[in-house]
């Protein structure tokens, strides 16, 4: 007797070239997640983690290669119809109207039917935020705009949300608190894509990982199957083959390919 086929990926990128302008950024690139899936995409500034969630969420258009959801081909649809199919892209600033409420912001991100509810379940998961509606966006803090952010997922009801740098700018309890609204939504079965700077934190969550640098897969795998030292020999890899020598870092070994800055890619 024949097992059942497995479902597609929830969201798949096939072979992507893209870039700004006469600028490639990601030569190639392939990656999938499963549905329930968590995939961590790491990488140094300038890799092309950016430009590849821009891609996937319809930001950006690839000049090659195929983008499909559930295994139909959305290549060429828009943002919005994206959102419909079920994916939900939180960018890198924030990601919110900063000259808009918080309820402003909700309201917008909610569906056209059951909006009270969606954004009742994101006040219940945010209380912070239910303390906050009549504010503007941009005047909370840091921690506030995140969460206003990530609160947009739990509005949108998605299938796949698609994350860039969450924990960027935050003090380390803040981000221990988005961490674990995101893996709230992991066990209620939606798939994640993260982009995150402290490596050993997407590694805790993720199922799979995949390493970009200069626009091109160094590593794809089973989070289980690779150490953080394995991923380190892949950055370290790749800055060889870019002509600058092994990567070389102290400390803290968890956090030596931490993104210092704003990601550029």
């Amino acid at each position: 007797m024949r097992s059942p086929p497995s479902p597609p990926p929830v969201l798949e990128l096939r072979g992507v070239v893209a870039g700004y302008g006469e600028t490639t950024v990601l030569r190639g690139v392939s990656a999938a997640v499963a549905p329930c899936g968590v995939l961590a995409i790491l990488g140094p500034n300038g890799a092309g983690k950016t430009t590849m969630l821009r891609v996937a969420s319809g930001v950006l258009r690839p000049s090659s290669g195929r983008v499909l959801i559930d295994g139909v081909d959305v290549t060429r649809r828009k943002p919005g119809s994206r959102v419909r199919l079920g994916l939900c892209h939180i960018p890198d600033p924030r990601g919110i109207f900063p000259t808009l409420t918080v309820r402003e912001n909700l309201l917008l991100q909610g569906p056209r039917r059951g909006a009270a509810e969606r954004i009742g379940l994101a006040l219940d998961t945010f209380p912070r935020l239910q303390q906050r509606l009549g504010q503007a966006a941009g005047t909370l803090s840091g921690g506030e705009q995140q969460m206003l952010a990530v609160a947009r997922a739990y509005v949108q009801a998605p299938r796949v949300v698609l994350l860039d740098e969450v924990s960027m700018g935050l003090a380390p309890n803040l981000v221990e608190e988005i961490f674990g609204y995101l893996r709230k939504l992991s066990e209620q079965g939606v798939a994640l894509v993260i982009v995150e700077q402290f490596v050993h934190r997407a590694l805790a969550m993720a199922g799979s990982v995949l390493v970009l640098a200069r626009g091109r897969v160094g590593l794809s795998a089973a989070a289980g199957t690779v150490g953080e030292a394995e991923i380190f020999g892949a950055y370290a890899g790749m800055a060889a083959s870019n002509g600058n020598g092994p990567a070389r870092s102290g400390g803290n070994g968890a956090d030596r390919p931490q993104a210092r800055g704003r990601p550029h890619g």
